[in-house]
């Protein structure tokens, strides 16, 4: 998954990162309202965790911005603040959870959990598209029901391409989504080709014909 931390409080800030990089989750990060806004107008996140105070601005109205644009993310609202009230508002603004400062980062790994089941996954732990399936706590592939071995990279590009089928994603969309702000700093984007081959051939027959060249635009994943 790919998230983006919105908090001004850098050692909490990197302690997020540091615990939910374990995962192999690909983690970005914000340390102020302009940064945050800049960085969700431009890319895409599958989980926002949302500071409300953050120095040169309010959450509350990056969380408006989110809901106004329609963004598909799922949002949860960290605050030193515990009042009813501002429960309230972040929640009828739209987020999916709020969680009160401090607390345990297993915790919020279990709330992120449960709100990607609630959205992406359909409130299941795991996903199935035709005779693919991935089961997204222990990280693995099945085809007819039969265990593929995946790297890293590339359950996570199955995940992005089941997660948004039908929709033709750039190799610029799909190397941010894969290395976050490390994408940047790549010369060109041949290392994708490599990455949807092997997942092709993993994927066998069946499976592989769902990954189509969108010439000239990048890949789609689409049922045949």
């Amino acid at each position: 998954m790919k998230y983006l931390i919105a908090e001004d409080e850098k050692e909490l800030q990197q302690s997020i990162v540091t615990y939910l990089s374990c995962e192999a989750n690909v983690c970005e990060t914000a340390s102020d309202y302009r940064e945050a806004s800049e960085k969700l107008e431009l890319y895409e996140y599958d989980i926002v965790i949302l500071d409300i105070n953050l120095v040169t601005g309010s959450g509350l109205d990056l969380l408006r911005k989110l809901k106004e644009q329609h963004k598909k993310c799922g949002v949860i609202i960290i605050s030193a603040n515990s009042s009813l009230d501002n429960k309230l508002e972040g929640l009828d603004l739209g987020a999916d959870d709020y969680i009160t400062k401090p607390f345990h980062l297993a915790e919020l790994n279990s709330r992120i959990k449960a709100v990607l089941r609630r959205g992406q996954f359909g409130g299941e732990d795991s996903i199935t598209f035709q005779e693919i399936r991935l089961d997204t706590l222990a990280r693995s592939a099945y085809v007819n029901d039969k265990p593929i071995t995946l790297t890293r990279k590339e359950y996570d590009l199955l995940l992005f391409f089941i997660t948004n089928q039908g929709r033709v994603l750039s190799k610029a969309i799909i190397a941010e989504h894969l290395w976050g702000d490390d994408s940047d700093l790549l010369d060109n984007f041949d290392f994708i080709y490599v990455h949807i081959n092997n997942l092709r051939k993993k994927l066998t027959k069946e499976g592989a014909k769902y990954i189509q060249t969108a010439y000239g635009s990048g890949y789609k994943f689409i049922a045949d």
